[in-house]
């Protein structure tokens, strides 16, 4: 007799055989739920979490040394005036007239590309995470920064509502 088990879905009671997780009528969700499984099943592994941490994260001392920065005291603190003083709402997100909750702090310019830049609280901004990735790649575009890519000499940008418009173009 083949194994089986309840159906995923909320609510639905029928019984599914093994190895599918959802029943005929909510198979579409087969699909999205193993890639979730993976995606944690790969945060979990202590091989491509080593492999991440020494060959990308720390790749060289001075990325080891930006990282380090972000778990001392210096840093929360200003962290949290930042997001005190922007009230936990995405300034780029503000510029282009939508309120966004957001938790995470940004330097406006990289300290990849101007270290001495990266305790200003002038240079901090809160930004939500789809935002977040567009200024990535703005940056890396904008500035060189990233893996495998070569620093341009360009003036800084310090002006959010700037950095929204090259983002956006």
């Amino acid at each position: 007799m083949p194994r089986v088990r309840r159906c995923r879905q909320l609510g639905c009671h029928a019984m599914v055989t093994f190895p599918d997780h959802y029943c005929q009528q909510h198979y579409e969700h087969e699909a999205e739920y193993l890639a979730s499984r993976q995606r944690w099943a790969r945060s979990n592994d202590k091989q491509y979490t080593h492999k991440y941490n020494t060959v990308i994260r720390y790749r060289n001392e001075d990325k080891r040394q930006q990282y380090n920065f972000y778990r001392t005291r210096q840093w929360s603190h200003l962290r949290q005036r930042v997001l005190e003083r922007d009230h936990y709402l995405c300034a780029y997100c503000k510029v282009q007239g939508t309120i966004m909750p957001a938790k995470t702090v940004d330097h406006i310019v990289p300290i990849e590309f101007d270290e001495t830049l990266k305790a200003s609280v002038d240079n901090l901004a809160v930004i939500c995470g789809s935002c977040h990735r567009a200024k990535t790649d703005w940056e890396q575009s904008y500035y060189g920064t990233g893996q495998g890519n070569e620093l341009q000499s360009v003036t800084p940008i310090n002006d959010v509502s700037s950095i929204v418009v090259l983002m956006n173009n």
